[in-house]
């Protein structure tokens, strides 16, 4: 069992950076493919960011790209997501998720973490 753990939310004026880290206890995510996921009020959760397991390969919604990178380190068991230039519409929950079923970019993981907090105010 994989339980992901997010860190690093707050809130932050227009413009700013954050920077998520996302920690996993039970066992390690080195061989897992991660994502990113926000979830605004009132909205669906939407796709963030994704990246395979070598870290060879990364993911980007449009909404995002440029502005948001996702990395990993392995040896520190840590999945990134570093978030610049943001946007009062970035304000949402922010959910870490491993080990997609199907789709990399799709919402159905095997393990979701409680989310955290981002707020970008204008």
């Amino acid at each position: 069992q994989v339980q992901p753990v997010e860190s690093g939310g707050g809130l932050v004026q227009a413009g700013g950076s954050l920077s998520l880290s996302c920690v996993a206890s039970g066992r390690t995510l080195n061989t897992y493919n991660m994502g990113w996921f926000r979830q605004a009020p009132g909205k669906e959760r939407e796709f963030v960011a994704a990246i395979r397991w070598s870290s060879s390969l990364t993911y980007y919604a449009d909404s995002v790209k440029g502005r948001f990178t996702i990395s990993r380190d392995n040896a520190k068991n840590t999945v990134y997501l570093q978030m610049n230039s943001l946007k009062p519409d970035d304000t949402a929950i922010y959910y870490c998720a491993a080990h997609p079923i199907g789709s990399i970019t799709g919402l159905n993981y095997h393990y979701w973490g409680q989310g955290t907090q981002v707020t970008v105010s204008s």
